[in-house]
């Protein structure tokens, strides 16, 4: 019953930006904390950015996403959303949307209840 799908990757030039989305269904999206993951070519499943249920200031990156990336949700539309700026080749990765009730299951367990399939985001140099 529970989806994420996830929107708005695809091929870009390095140096361009990209706002990924991800719609969530099944679930009461205001009680879950978001986040997003991505899994570059030959490497493990890396964490990128969470966010607390209520938005606002609460967000956290992991170091590699400080400064480009920014996290965000719409409670009423059910979504969260990612801004990426400056895409460099290295951000090249398939980024999945999460869910769980626990914030710390997302930004630091990395075992979040619920994934996305995934969007490919392919920057090119």
């Amino acid at each position: 019953q529970v989806q994420l799908v996830e929107s708005g990757g695809g091929l870009v030039q390095a140096g361009d930006s990209l706002r990924l989305s991800c719609a969530a269904s099944g679930l009461d999206f205001s009680e879950y904390a978001m986040g997003w993951f991505r899994q570059a070519p030959g490497k493990e499943r890396e964490f990128v950015a969470g966010i607390k249920r209520r938005g606002g200031g609460s967000q956290l990156y992991a170091d590699s996403a400080k400064g480009r990336f920014t996290i965000s949700r719409d409670n009423a539309k059910s979504s969260v959303y990612l801004q990426i700026n400056a895409l460099t080749p290295e951000d090249t990765a398939v980024y999945y949307c999460a869910a769980d009730l626990s914030f710390h299951e997302i930004v630091e367990v990395h075992m979040p209840a619920y994934w996305g399939q995934g969007t490919q985001v392919t920057v090119s140099s």
